[in-house]
């Protein structure tokens, strides 16, 4: 298994409050987007960023929408008529 680290994010205890979630949530919500956008980015491979929010990688994939991210860009034809050549 990997090491881990922690990264501490000081902030008001007012944000939670002021879009309607616990402290908890809202961590775990930061946590995944932060996750989310490195992925997007193009940082992190899917399953990194999936480490990083402690979601399984198919979790987090089917939670990309959400943040406004498609969980895969497809920008090779080739690439796509491969991808669907293999399904059936």
């Amino acid at each position: 298994m990997e090491t881990m680290r922690t990264l501490t994010v000081d902030y008001p205890l007012t944000i939670p409050a002021v879009i309607n979630l616990d402290p908890e949530a809202f961590e775990e919500e930061a946590k995944m987007a932060m996750a989310v956008k490195l992925f997007e980015m193009g940082r992190l491979t899917s399953g990194q960023a999936a480490s990083m929010a402690e979601l399984s990688r198919v979790v987090f994939l089917l939670n990309c929408k959400q943040f406004g991210t498609a969980s895969v860009e497809w920008t090779d034809p080739d690439e796509l008529k491969h991808e669907f050549d293999d399904e059936f």
